[in-house]
């Protein structure tokens, strides 16, 4: 090329020699042809590729400068050390050189200066890297890129850069681009990960490169790189952008058009990942290397810090789908039949740690419900890997208590359908998910042996229908005899399925093949012991070692029955082979006999007495046991020496329990607890060298002797292991959280030791109680009783346990916890009343005043209750406050304290030195209550409710006469406690502790006996509960709707209080109480209804509280009575349907259905509309008015402001000529949905949404923006329609409202101001 010569023209050569630029060229060559547009535009095209294919842009640009601008140079910009820069070549002066040149050049200028940011990005990345694949910059090159993108950020601002040339300039230099650089310019908003993977033209190689350098980011994340920090924010915002994009729903999206490339190349890539880690593990990846760390990463993505902000959407749940659905389907390698052989291999204990962490973590997010379900999925439609399916199962039984229920629902199902249509995809499945989860022990599912003997053992089992399934089954049986494991082998023998007599020789001959399976396996049937464990797959035990374990077992079973145990009687029969050659020589061991005959010698002489022991066998036992009495060493000891591979497995379930126990202390290891525990359960069983599934059924009353429990010394040292770890556990556990938020690490591990050694803890339990209780220390005596407490899935036994040692006074923990009792309340009493309540009130006592003390206890109760984790917030007023004994014993104190003050005032005045001063612990109540933060937003309403929760149980604990006082007088009917509790129930019960219209059960029985306790000691008891009670019509009708609610309960009590003391009928109110429960009764009943009693809104309470006890088909029917019911009733029974409607919604256990609610709400205004009786001043209620009043104080406020959202769920209910007759109809209507906005703009329409698990359809209104979208058009149609009376008072509601909805204001407007012969109701003016 060097040598080849061109002419001048071409060649660039001007006159004189001089070399022209290309600007001159192309300038000649201009002026030399005509202006013709297309070809300009080819023209500018060509220069446009010319400039794209040119590698050196700076060089280029200089040329095109000329001499005045040979220095300015792009690198310059991104040297941040650089003055020059900001002094003379600042972003605008390069900015505005780049138009120049791009207009010299003929290019758009956004092409150009994209090519030359590209050109210094590659620059940049090709910097000396730290590692042979790198993904990070150095802290040298994040400097020079963060200049970079500022002066990119700057052409951005100025549309002066081309983001499609810039990400097409890009991939160029794939190669040697920089993931971290990908992230900035992303995160950075100079190109969005989208454009630039959508603007590659290769999906598959971009896929690729994203993998390889996910896979390094993740390694040098592991390896703890300098820049760590930025490598997790790199994953995750790519993790979030790949799971948003790749697994979000179109119809979820807010584009005109979605992009195609996107959401594949995210799904390629979380795949490929997958995928990776996956074959990883699956080649046996070594622990800490390279891959290893990679795969320990990514799976880490899976957790919720990594998915950041999309943790709210849905796509994380699809994509956790769908990565199930891959980890199961990934590889399917393995058929069915290696499954049953190598199962056992995949239990929880034994599956890679990586890959449960991740199924862990993909346990957050669905539940067990669906996690079963998508499994069920995946089976039936795909290939799957077996070994991930089963692990998966495995997995599921340690993690969620509830998957036995569901995995054994679902084994059910599969079994129906196998024998339904022999079916054996469904019997394979079956059969290898039960014997997976029969894997993890009998604490996480039910053993293999007990599954087998109830789905073939009896006349129900599923082969019980016909020939057909029995050939069916032993079919199946027989083809899985030659991949099968002995102990499954040894399961059908010995459990064989119950066969009809014609069709015995199907299990006869299945029978004989197992058999002579066993026998080339070498395992003989005849010597399989009596209690091996048939479960867990595991290797065949020798026969003289099975038959040591049979005779501990058998004993340890005749000392809790006193019987010798079944299994020993069937074997005597059935296998004497092996009960004669090793079980009876294993339980004649000769050895000194103990002069107190123990439980093996009583045991022998049952079996004599039963004839199950050979007298010349007997003869040579006693012979050799005299003669051992004259032996010393060990055999005069008669200790049997316990084999050593038993040390081995105790060792690993010591290392096991502090293993446990280090994680208990680290809040970041909460998840694998589960897992852990799993790990204990096996070793434990290997410790043992036995599981009590074959004996537990026999053991069904447990009998222990104090004098002398018998524990074998392998047993002996694994519980006390196990107990030892409990308590320090429970130490452990406590010192970092309440026990509240402990996790169910204390119920997994009862679960284990229950399933494995029940017995053998409560005898080592007893032990402890009964003869080292007095030198328990405190954290073992802790320890104890909270295992105890975790005893409760076997409460029945331990209790009995308890009470067969209580008749003589022997049981350790009730004497104990007497004692302690006794001597706290001793204390207390001591503390109180001989040092705090007579001490000076300068020294902190009370200066001998009890009030006070009282005063500083409740004080106390409350802060120390505010103040405790351990409080349980719920509204059962049984609880323990602030989850402490102690502090039950204060509330002891305190009802003593209360109790003593009220015996020292005058019986005729109330407690309070006057009667108008009422009790003191309202006015505690109230000062607290002003010190507490008011409002609507969810923080001050639970606090506040949280607080009056505790009031009311305190009230609880008291005498009732603090609600009432102790009597009532002629000059003051009504205390001044009866008026302190009213102001209570109606300021704040009524909004935190009432439920639909009525207090709670408890503080409602306890303020009716107060009442009557007080009105009995007046002059007219019944004449003055009829005063008390009549007032409470208008002081606090709550209490009266709470007595209605709860009167088949409460009438017996005050029936039985009012006759101890007279002979005279109920008192009148209360009558009226009981009438209209009678009323309500009638009403629903199919015979005629009598009339509704007075007053009306009382039978109208009576008669809502019974309609909600109704079932939902016979609503509709009954009410249709109340055509003939009188106007007011109705107008309240739609009030109490409306706060029915609300509570359906705001309550999460209401007993009511929403859609119930609705109905009946729609009922009851249908009979209003039809007796156009008027129901709308029910939504305009104020204090100042009559039923304001009374409604009001019935209501909760919250429920009262959310009345907008009722009125519009029943618009489809409303007539459309009653919309226009009553005047007031557009008043109301238009200030519901006024108010309803307001409510949804301050977020207060979220709590009447559809609860979660609630499949509601409020005829067709799903969410609060659907209802005010529907009421929105229902005003716009009624608005032209309405008379021009109807506008009125429309002004005032647009006053200071108006602006909620504009369109809607604006037609209200319009229709008020509009010509009087618009009116619809006026006749048109025709001319």
């Amino acid at each position: 090329m060097a040598g080849l010569q061109v002419p001048n023209s071409a060649s660039g050569q001007g006159p004189g020699g001089r070399r022209r630029s290309w600007a001159e060229l192309l300038a000649g060559r201009l002026k030399r042809q005509k202006c013709n547009p297309e070809r300009a535009q080819k023209l500018k095209d060509s220069a446009v590729r010319l400039l794209r294919s040119h590698q050196d842009l700076t060089a280029l640009l200089l040329e095109v400068e000329g001499p005045p601008c040979k220095k300015l140079s792009l690198s310059k910009l991104i040297d941040c050390d650089s003055s020059e820069i900001y002094a003379n070549h600042s972003s605008s002066f390069i900015g505005s050189t780049l138009q120049d040149q791009a207009s010299r050049l003929g290019v758009p200028v956004g092409v150009l200066s994209a090519g030359m940011v590209a050109s210094s990005v590659g620059q940049v990345c090709t910097a000396a890297a730290e590692t042979s694949h790198p993904v990070l910059l150095t802290v040298e090159q994040r400097k020079k890129l963060s200049s970079l993108l500022e002066f990119a950020q700057y052409l951005l601002a100025h549309s002066m850069f081309s983001r499609l040339s810039f990400c097409q300039e890009l991939w160029k230099i794939q190669n040697s681009l920089l993931l971290e650089v990908v992230w900035h310019l992303h995160v950075q908003g100079i190109v969005s990960l989208e454009e630039l993977l959508e603007s590659h033209p290769d999906m598959h190689a971009v896929g690729a490169w994203l993998f390889r350098n996910l896979c390094c980011l993740c390694e040098q994340i592991e390896a703890s790189c300098q820049h760590a920090d930025v490598a997790r924010a790199m994953l995750s915002d790519f993790v979030q952008m790949f799971v948003l994009r790749g697994f979000q729903k179109n119809s979820d999206l807010r584009r005109t058009v979605e992009p195609e490339k996107m959401p594949q190349v995210a799904v390629d890539v979380l795949q490929r990942m997958l995928i990776f880690a996956l074959d990883a593990l699956a080649a046996g990846v070594q622990e800490e290397s390279s891959t290893h760390k990679t795969v320990r990463c990514w799976f880490g993505v899976f957790s919720g810090h990594m998915l950041g902000s999309v943790i709210s959407t849905d796509s994380p749940k699809r994509f956790f789908s769908h990565t199930l659905t891959q980890i199961l389907t990934h590889s399917p390698l393995l058929k069915a039949s290696d499954a049953v052989q190598m199962q056992r291999e995949w239990s929880f204990a034994r599956t890679h740690p990586l890959l449960t962490a991740l199924y862990r973590r993909l346990f957050v997010m669905l539940s067990p419900e669906e996690l079963v379900g998508h499994l069920q999925e995946v089976l039936e439609t795909q290939e799957v890997h077996w070994q991930r399916v089963l692990s998966l199962v495995s997995a599921l039984v340690v993690c969620f208590p509830e998957a036995q229920q569901l995995l054994g629902d679902w084994v059910a199902r599969l079994m129906a359908q196998a024998f339904e249509s022999c079916q054996l995809d469904s019997m394979v499945t079956a059969f290898l998910v039960v014997r997976q989860a029969a894997l993890e022990g009998p604490s996480a599912f039910q053993s293999y042996a007990d599954w087998f003997k109830a789905s073939f053992g009896s006349t129900r089992g599923y082969h019980g229908c016909s020939k057909k399934a029995l050939v069916f089954l032993f079919t199946f049986l027989s083809d899985l005899v030659p991949f099968e494991s002995p102990r499954y082998l040894q399961v059908h023998i010995l459990h064989p399925p119950l066969v009809p007599s014609k069709y015995r020789s199907l299990l006869t001959d299945y029978i004989s093949l197992a058999k002579t399976r066993l026998a080339d396996l070498k395992v003989s049937i005849e010597s399989m012991g009596l209690y091996e464990d048939l479960s867990s797959a595991g290797d065949i035990t020798e026969p003289h070692s099975q038959a040591l374990q049979d005779v501990e077992k058998a004993i340890m079973v005749f000392e809790h029955t006193g019987k010798i145990p079944v299994t020993v009687m069937e074997a005597s029969i059935f296998r004497r082979p092996y009960y004669v050659s090793h079980f009876l020589p294993a339980l004649l061991t000769p050895r000194v006999l103990p002069k107190v005959p123990d439980s093996r010698v009583a045991f022998i002489e049952s079996l004599k007495r039963a004839d199950k022991i050979p007298p010349s066998l007997y003869s040579t036992y006693c012979q050799a046991c005299s003669a051992a009495e004259e032996k010393p060493g060990d055999a005069a000891l008669g200790v049997r020496a316990e084999p050593s591979s038993a040390e081995e497995p105790l060792e690993q379930l010591t290392a096991a329990l502090v293993e446990l126990r280090s994680s208990m202390t680290d809040p970041s290891q909460s998840d694998v607890i589960s897992a852990q525990v799993a790990v204990i359960s096996e070793r434990l069983r290997a410790a043992l060298g036995h599981n009590e599934d074959d004996s537990s059924a026999e053991i069904s009353k447990i009998q222990l002797s104090i004098n002398a429990p018998r524990l074998e010394p392998r047993e002996y040292t694994a519980v006390d292991l196990l107990l030892t770890s409990f308590c320090q556990n429970l130490m452990a556990a406590s010192s970092v959280a309440p026990p509240e938020r402990q996790g169910p690490w204390a119920t997994l591990f009862m679960r284990t030791m229950c399933g494995c050694v029940l017995p053998a803890v409560l005898t080592r339990l007893c032990q402890l109680l009964h003869h080292q209780g007095p030198s328990l220390s405190a954290p073992h005596v802790l320890g104890l009783a909270a295992l105890a407490v975790h005893l409760d899935f076997v409460q029945r036994q331990f209790r009995t346990l308890c009470a067969s040692f209580l008749p003589s006074h022997e049981i350790f923990c009730t004497a104990a916890y007497l004692q302690a009792l006794l001597k706290r309340q001793d204390f207390h009493q001591w503390a109180i009343y001989e040092h705090f309540l007579p001490k000076s009130s300068a020294s902190g006592g009370c200066d001998g005043d009890l009030e006070a003390a009282c005063t500083v206890l409740v004080n106390a109760l409350m802060d120390f209750h505010h103040s405790s984790r351990s409080y349980d917030h719920s509204e059962n007023s049984n609880l323990v406050f602030g989850g402490r004994t102690g502090n039950e014993d204060i509330i002891s104190r305190l009802q003593e304290m209360v109790a003593d003050l009220e015996l020292q005032q005058d019986p005729s005045v109330p407690l309070g030195h006057t009667p108008s001063q009422g009790h003191f612990l309202f006015g505690i109540f109230c000062r607290r209550l002003q010190a507490l933060t008011s409002g609507w937003n969810v923080a001050a309403r639970l606090q506040r409710q949280r607080e009056l929760l505790m009031y009311k149980r305190i009230l609880l604990r008291l005498p009732s006469s603090v609600l009432c006082g102790s009597s009532f007088q002629a000059e003051q009917p009504i205390t001044a406690r009866c008026e302190q509790f009213f102001h209570l129930v109606n300021s704040e019960m009524r909004n935190f502790c009432s439920h639909g219209g009525a207090l709670t059960q408890d503080i409602t029985a306890h303020f009716f006996r107060g009442l009557l306790n007080a009105c009995l000691r007046s002059r007219d008891p019944s004449l003055t509960v009829d005063f008390i009670l009549a007032k409470c019509q208008t002081k606090c009708p709550l209490i009266l709707t709470s007595a209605l609610l709860w009167w088949p309960s409460l009438e017996p009590v005050l029936l039985c209080q009012w006759r101890r003391h007279c002979q005279s009928p109920l008192p009148r109110e209360l009558q009226k109480l009981q009438e209209g429960r009678q009323f309500a009764s009638d009403f629903l009943s199919p015979d005629a209804a009598s009339p509704a009693p007075n007053p009306a809104w009382l039978s109208a309470a009576a008669l809502h509280f019974a309609i909600q006890q109704v079932r939902e088909e016979n609503i509709r029917k009954q009410l249709t009575k109340l055509d003939c019911e009188r106007e007011e009733l109705l107008v309240f029974l739609f009030f109490f349907s409306l706060m029915g409607l609300l509570s359906s919604h705001l309550t999460s256990n209401s007993a009511t259905d929403p859609s119930k609610a609705l109905d009946v709400c729609a009922a009851v205004l249908e009979c209003l509309e039809k007796r156009k009786i008027s129901w709308l001043a029910l939504f305009q209620l104020t204090e100042s008015d009559r039923l304001g009043r009374l409604l009001l104080r019935v209501a909760p406020d919250q429920h009262t402001r959310l009345l907008p959202f009722t009125f519009y769920s029943l618009l489809s209910c409303f007539h459309d000529d009653a919309a226009i007759r009553e005047e007031a109809f557009l008043h109301v209507a238009v200030d519901m949905y006024l108010r309803l906005v307001q409510l949804f703009v301050a977020g207060d329409t979220s709590t009447v949404s559809p609860p979660a698990g609630r499949s509601l359809e409020l005829q067709g209104q799903g969410n609060p923006v659907e209802l005010i979208t529907k009421a929105r058009l229902f005003l716009l149609q009624l608005i032209p329609r309405c008379p021009k009376k109807s506008f009125s008072h429309i002004a005032e509601l647009l006053a200071d409202r108006g602006d909620c909805d504009p369109e809607v204001s604006t037609a209200l407007r319009s229709r008020q101001q509009a010509a009087p012969d618009a009116d619809l109701y006026q006749e048109p003016h025709l001319f």
